[in-house]
Parts: C-alpha cells; structure tokens; sequence
C-alpha cells in the first residue's frame, strides 16, 4: 500500500554514448594530472640527470647533506670526489649531487 511501483522496469539498455560520458570525466582527470604532475616531474628528472653527467673536475657543488666543495676527480663507478676544505677530500655518490654553484669553462684542446 505504502510501496510505490518500481519505475527503473520500464527504462532502457545503457547506450555507448552514455558509458562514454560516464567516463569522460575520469578521463580529463587523468590528462589534468598528466599535465600538472607528471609531465614536469620527469622534465625535472631529465634535467637533473643531464647536470649530474655533465660534472666534471673544477665545479662546485653542493650535495644533499649540504656540503659545497669542489670537484676533483669523477668516477665512472658514479662515485665523485669532493674537495671541502685545503686537503680535506670526501667521497660522494654522484646522485646526491644537488646543485652545480659553478661551473667550470671546458679546457681548449
């Protein structure tokens, strides 16, 4: 008496059109992401790895920990070895390298 009829009987089959709209949303989320998120991230990382293979001896650096020293020998290894003080040289794995202060000129050949 109090039920009313069920009325979702009568509607139809969900069409193509439909289940595309329903995931168009979903879809612009994703490009948005891709375009804010993403895409500079790995700007960022290519830019970073292209700093790190260009190291070479004479540039200052500063590494993660915060140290700034100088560069006096680069390792194949990605070990690198940094001068901090007069005779004081610390070993440095090249991917803790976070900044090149300066950069040195190439040596003319």
């Amino acid at each position: 008496m109090f039920v009313s009829p069920a009325y979702a009987q009568a509607a139809g089959d969900v069409g193509a059109g439909s289940l595309i709209a329903n995931f168009l949303p979903l879809i612009l989320i994703f490009g948005i992401m891709y375009m804010l998120l993403i895409r500079p991230q790995q700007k960022k990382m290519k830019q970073m790895k292209a700093m790190i293979d260009a190291l070479r001896r004479g540039d200052q650096v500063l590494t993660g920990g915060g140290i700034v020293g100088k560069v006096t020998k680069v390792g194949d290894d990605g070990i690198i070895e940094v001068e901090i003080a007069e005779g004081v040289k610390v070993k440095v794995m090249k991917h803790t390298i976070t900044q090149v202060m300066s950069k040195t000129e190439p040596a003319a050949a």
